[in-house]
């Protein structure tokens, strides 16, 4: 049974007993992530660890490496 399918027999139980229909699914999806995300970085603070943010440091580490004086990029420049 995949996700619409249960969620199509969920509404209709829920209809049979006059309960409010659950959500639809992947509604929640990105919270989820969002407080996935969050629970990491809480983890890492207690550790003692630094809680950075990874991606945007990657990419300004890789873009000031690239444009630095000397150091050739991928068009050459």
């Amino acid at each position: 049974m995949d996700a619409i399918q249960q969620h199509m027999f969920d509404s209709y139980r829920a209809a049979q007993r006059g309960e409010l229909p659950p959500p639809l699914p992947g509604r929640h999806d990105w919270g989820v992530v969002r407080e996935a995300r969050d629970r990491r970085r809480f983890d890492l603070v207690i550790a003692g660890r630094p809680a950075r943010r990874r991606w945007p440091t990657a990419l300004r580490a890789l873009f000031t490496r690239r444009h630095r004086a000397g150091a050739p990029g991928r068009c050459g420049v």
